[in-house]
């Protein structure tokens, strides 16, 4: 999950009820076609995913399609942007419920990982389609990468500040790498049925990883406590 040389992003308001007729308005109709994006690539991939299944699922024209988008190319960059937006406001809104205390940020942000609005199969496979793909393709590899730097900088300042009052002997950085590597496998897990996990004893097992590097500040029974959405 790396923001750096962060691209703008325009959001993209959420549809209104009622507004899938002709008279749609442009960010209404870029928000239809990005989520049945998501959708066929959830369940066709990357690569076996048309503009005519995106048109066929939005139930829209292609024509549409090609008036908002103009190519393939161009409607995923703005799927992923808008993925990408999505989830930095997701754990930035946690974050900011944790308050002054790195502690609770820590705890929040975790915790938001696994919320239901983030964390689905439909999602996340999307995610893994793009994944697949960064490495050949340098706008996806500018997005993604930019995604992870911002809030991977938030966790080594989380991770350094609980080394401090803690007294702890780790490495901050190796820390914070070690908790989103574990993070990104257990969505890894999710998306693959591996092991019969469920989003639930997921974030057990992300409870039981804090509870092991930051014992003097986590106790496992009141972070088990916290629901997820």
């Amino acid at each position: 999950m790396q923001e750096g040389s962060r691209m703008k992003v325009t959001p993209i308001k959420e549809a209104e009820p009622g507004k899938r007729g002709r008279k749609a308005s442009k960010e209404t109709r870029q928000l239809q076609l990005i989520e049945a994006t998501i959708d066929s690539l959830a369940k066709r991939g990357y690569s076996e995913t048309t503009m005519a299944d995106v048109a066929d699922g939005a139930g829209l024209s292609r024509g549409i399609v090609n008036f908002h988008f103009e190519s393939k190319e161009k409607l995923l960059v703005a799927t992923l942007q808008y993925m990408s937006e999505e989830y930095a406001v997701h754990w930035r809104n946690a974050l900011a419920k944790g308050g002054d205390d790195p502690a609770r940020q820590l705890a929040s942000v975790v915790a938001a990982d696994f919320d239901r609005a983030i964390c689905n199969k439909r999602k996340l496979a999307a995610w893994c389609a793009f994944w697949g793909e960064a490495k050949s393709r340098p706008t996806y590899q500018s997005l993604c990468g930019a995604r992870d730097e911002d809030y991977q900088n938030v966790i080594i300042d989380i991770c350094t500040a609980l080394k401090s009052s803690g007294d702890y002997d780790f490495d901050p950085i190796s820390a914070a790498l070690a908790l989103s590597a574990m993070l990104e496998g257990l969505w890894l897990r999710l998306l693959m049925g591996t092991e019969n996990v469920t989003r639930a004893t997921a974030y057990a097992a992300a409870c039981d990883h804090l509870v092991s590097v930051f014992p003097k500040h986590f106790s496992r029974e009141e972070l088990r406590a916290r629901k997820i959405a």
